[in-house]
């Protein structure tokens, strides 16, 4: 069965051409219309989706061809299809950009999987007429490519624009679907890792304001929708995205969850409720303690550097992380997590802020990234969630290092064969029930993943449960007994 579903995906002839702005300004100005636009950012990305989310006001979500099949992609769209009037997808770096010469991996391929139409965004800083023949080239590259039109960017005058609009319109015969002109306000900061993210934005709804009223202003709208209403029907996935389980008596795993640890895919969390999981959100900066009944505990990435002065000044919170660890608990750290589980972190400017002090080691901030894109990692080593033999695919994004560098003692599980990991291509530290890693990991990309979380919870939860009824045996037996007396048969 498939059903009419209009779509767009945006995209550049490169990196930092402006795309980003231009899509959250469309989804708000589409918003505001009424219209219910679903958005999705091509490749791993965490940061983007969080903007998309406040302008079109619904989650955004991941599609990513390296870490997820293509049926997967296709069942993760039209699942969201069904309640949406249309989907407009961000696209990363160039439209043909990938992981080799093929182009695999690239949101062309995205693109003609999910039989979307493109608009291209084309910086025109210092150009006029040659914009007309790489949009022709892009066009010719790759024909079952279906561009739509061109948005012009960074236009500097109205002759400018009129040059462009003729020159294109005429050789590639495509419309122009909007001229942005050069602007001098900067209303989506960026850092080492792009945007800065919502939550460390002092004014983000302001700046999406400021994206919508670009886009309302400077962009084609009706063109775009019209540009979005020629696709095809969506095929309807025949099979779920997670498998079925039984629900009953479900565990209650945590999400610590704030302006330190930002990073969760919604699909992640998802398919620990599908597995069998409650979520209970935490904040390792305003909460003193974790809850006593959790039964696991799931710590995502984000920025700790950047709060590091609170997190280290929520010592009973550490401490109570620290000590639920040490008894047991099972506890799933990536990236921004795994910083945070260490003893101490030190920012740029040399400070050092003591963390939870579970890992004997302290993570160092750098100028440059020490990890920076996909990884291929195989289980090597015993642990509490992954068979060994296992092939995971993830990513990495961090400028820190662990110091000192783990020897070769150290119990880190996985062996990297893409990726730089922790070390020496080596990550996955194990201690007791705890994993923490570099590596982000997708739940569609790793499906056994959310079922081990959820199982090891289920197994805490049974000792947690084991051990109350003993103390609670104990208990009976010393209140059947007055103090100061023994049983009858008992030596005192």
């Amino acid at each position: 069965m498939s059903r009419p579903c209009p779509r767009l995906l945006l995209t550049a002839l490169r990196g930092g051409a402006g795309k980003t702005t231009l899509t959250l300004g469309l989804l708000a100005a589409w918003r505001a219309e009424g219209r219910n636009v679903v958005p999705f950012k091509k490749g791993p990305d965490y940061i983007d989706p969080a903007w998309h989310a406040i302008a079109a006001g619904r989650p955004s979500h991941n599609l990513d061809p390296f870490l997820m099949e293509g049926e997967q992609i296709k069942a993760l769209v039209a699942r969201h299809a069904q309640v949406a009037e249309a989907l407009l997808i961000e696209g990363n770096r160039g439209l043909f950009d990938g992981l080799d010469a093929q182009g695999t991996y690239s949101t062309a391929e995205l693109a003609k999987l999910l039989q979307v139409p493109v608009v291209l965004v084309v910086n025109c800083t210092m150009t006029t007429r040659t914009a007309a023949a790489m949009v022709l080239g892009c066009q010719h590259f790759d024909p079952q490519v279906n561009l739509a039109g061109v948005i012009l960017n960074q236009v500097a005058r109205p002759r400018h624009e009129d040059i462009l609009r003729k020159t294109i319109e005429h050789y590639c015969q495509i419309p122009v679907l909007g001229a942005v002109p050069r602007l001098k306000c900067a209303v989506f900061p960026e850092r080492h890792m792009g945007l800065v993210p919502p939550p460390e934005h002092r004014a983000a709804q302001q700046a999406v304001q400021a994206a919508k009223d670009l886009a309302e202003r400077y962009l084609d709208l009706p063109g775009l929708w019209q540009a979005a209403s020629q696709a095809p029907p969506l095929p309807v996935a025949s099979q779920p995205l997670y498998p079925v389980v039984d629900l009953q008596n479900p565990v209650k795993i945590g999400i610590v969850r704030d302006a330190a640890f930002q990073f969760y895919y919604p699909e992640n969390l998802e398919a620990l409720e599908q597995a069998g999981a409650r979520l209970v959100y935490l904040s390792a900066l305003n909460h003193t303690t974790l809850p006593p009944d959790l039964d696991a505990l799931y710590l995502g990435g984000g920025f700790p550097e950047t709060n590091a002065a609170a997190l280290a000044g929520n010592e009973d919170f550490r401490t109570s992380l620290r000590l639920a660890a040490e008894d047991g608990l099972p506890i799933y750290a990536e990236c921004g997590g795994l910083m945070y589980l260490g003893r101490s972190i030190q920012t740029l400017e040399g400070r050092s802020y003591p963390m939870v002090g579970l890992l004997p080691h302290d993570f160092l901030m750098g100028q440059s990234p020490q990890g920076h894109g996909y990884t291929v990692l195989e289980v090597e080593g015993p642990n509490p969630y992954f068979s060994s033999g296992t092939r995971l695919k993830g990513h990495e994004f961090h400028y820190s290092r662990m110091q000192p560098e783990p020897g070769p003692e150290a119990n880190l599980v996985f062996r990297l064969t893409r990726g730089a990991g922790i070390c020496g291509h080596r990550d996955g530290f194990v201690y007791k029930n705890v994993l923490a890693t570099y590596t982000h990991l997708h739940a569609l990309g790793a499906p056994d993943w959310a079922p081990a979380l959820v199982r090891q919870a289920r197994e805490h939860q049974s000792r947690r449960q084991a051990a109350q009824s003993r103390e609670g045996v104990s208990h009976s037996d010393s209140a059947a007994v007055p103090p100061g007396r023994t049983r009858k048969g008992a030596t005192g």
